[in-house]
């Protein structure tokens, strides 16, 4: 169903939970759940009740991170694999789905914008639209802009691997499929980080905020705070 992204949250702040494995030390989860949704024992939601300071916020959840759990407000992808693997899950998630890419037009559960090829780096111009800049993750900016969000708090938007070479907080994406050395050949950060610049521009110039919510990103163009750091001088 093809869709205009409504003024919901005006004015507020939008936080966007994206893959990156930083998520993990920022909520302080435990290593041995950690390991459990790794290793496929227990689910991703797992790591819900360690995340509870972020429940009552405007989220938007990044592809598989709708898992968390129904606290997540979006579900959000940009990619068609990770609808033909996650259709039926998807369709019981009991908030918004949303996506730009137009497999999901056949689906009346899926709320469609397209990608904005007249802008395809940055925050779109226009509301039925995304500017995709090469990934879900800087696509879901141009979601939250058009929600109303003064500022946009970015969780795991790690942009590189951390010390124990995982590119995921969750591994779902892998797990049983792929071999390491297979999995770090493919490394995508490169051209994941090619719209930020263009992305900070435009954020600028309407006015909004963008956070980066991991001290140790590989993103440069946004001010950088640890969760505690934005929890305390938000609160």
């Amino acid at each position: 169903m093809s869709w205009k992204i409504p003024h919901m949250w005006e004015g507020a702040d939008v936080w966007i939970i994206g893959g990156g494995p930083s998520i993990i030390t920022q909520f302080g989860i435990p290593d041995s759940i950690v390991q459990d949704v790794l290793t496929g024992k227990q689910p991703m939601s797992a790591y819900s009740p360690y995340m509870s300071s972020i429940h009552n916020k405007h989220v938007i959840g990044v592809n598989a991170t709708y898992a968390l759990g129904d606290w997540i407000d979006i579900c959000f992808y940009g990619d068609n694999n990770f609808y033909l693997q996650y259709r039926e899950h998807l369709a019981l998630f009991p908030n918004l789905k949303v996506t730009c890419h137009d497999s999901g037009l056949s689906q009346p559960w899926l709320k469609v914008v397209g990608k904005d090829y007249e802008h395809p780096k940055g925050i779109s111009t226009r509301s039925d639209r995304v500017s995709w800049n090469g990934n879900s993750g800087a696509a879901a900016i141009s979601l939250a802009a058009w929600t109303g969000a003064k500022r946009i708090l970015l969780l795991g938007f790690d942009m590189k691997l951390n010390e124990n070479k995982r590119q995921h907080f969750h591994d779902v994406y892998h797990r049983g499929e792929i071999k390491e050395e297979q999995r770090l050949m493919k490394l995508p950060f490169d051209k994941h980080l090619r719209g930020f610049a263009q992305i900070k521009i435009d954020a600028t110039n309407l006015g909004i905020q963008i956070i980066n919510v991991n001290p140790d990103s590989a993103i440069p163009e946004f001010p950088k705070m640890s969760l505690k750091e934005v929890l305390n001088g938000s609160s």
